[in-house]
């Protein structure tokens, strides 16, 4: 490719970017931190199959297949859940389900230390390989299954869970730190699933319905 196709290619790339993150403003999603690592993060570059990496698919509004029954997420479901952990710079958040490794990139352009768990071993490996590509060495990412969560790193501020289990898995919420907060999935693909917002307080959990999703199982 020549170098004016190359600049070409990447000028609208940026500017599809630029287009997503105005509709994920527009779709009510405000924070500024978000906002910023959403545009910075080039979304393209975790894409398994390169074939998909053009700006109408990377940047379109709608979850995209990446192979092995897995999905890159609606950008505005990772903005919205990502917004509704209410994270700050430092914190410690887990990520159950990396998938392409484009959620761990905003998290980490977010400046937080991140753990990841992929139960399938070939996502795990392209995870680790376009996250380092892309500079976000200091993601950790693991191919376990997330029904467990990372023990030995826990407690986390946050966790983030990006696969459906039918009920919340007790070993996440008791690897949040007091006023730790996760975000979850949580029903089947016949019955319907919803997001939970789990807060756990230095005595109590509390859990809030939130919006209505489709994930694919937690394995």
């Amino acid at each position: 490719m020549h170098q004016g196709s190359c600049e070409d290619a990447a000028h609208r790339m940026l500017s599809a970017r630029q287009i997503m993150v105005e509709q994920i403003r527009l779709y009510g999603v405000t924070d500024a931190k978000v906002l910023s690592a959403m545009g910075q993060v080039r979304r393209e570059a975790f894409f398994p199959d390169k074939k998909m990496a053009v700006p109408e698919v990377a940047y379109g509004d709608f979850p995209v297949p990446i192979g092995w029954q897995a999905t890159i997420s609606q950008p505005y479901i990772i903005a919205y859940m990502t917004a509704r952990l209410a994270l700050q710079p430092g914190e410690r958040v887990l990520e159950i389900g990396t998938g392409s490794g484009y959620q761990a990139a905003v998290l980490a352009a977010m400046g937080m230390q991140v753990w990841s768990l992929e139960v399938v071993p070939e996502l795990a490996a392209h995870a680790k390989k376009a996250l380092a590509e892309e500079g976000f060495t200091s993601v950790h990412v693991r191919c376990s299954t997330g029904v467990w969560g990372w023990r030995e790193e826990s407690p986390f501020d946050a966790i983030i869970v990006t696969c459906s289990p039918v009920t919340i898995p007790n070993a996440l919420v008791e690897q949040l730190k007091i006023h730790g907060r996760m975000i979850i999935p949580i029903g089947s693909e016949t019955e319907g699933q919803r997001l939970v917002l789990v807060r756990r307080q230095e005595t109590t959990v509390s859990y809030e319905d939130d919006l209505s999703v489709r994930f694919v199982p937690m394995k």
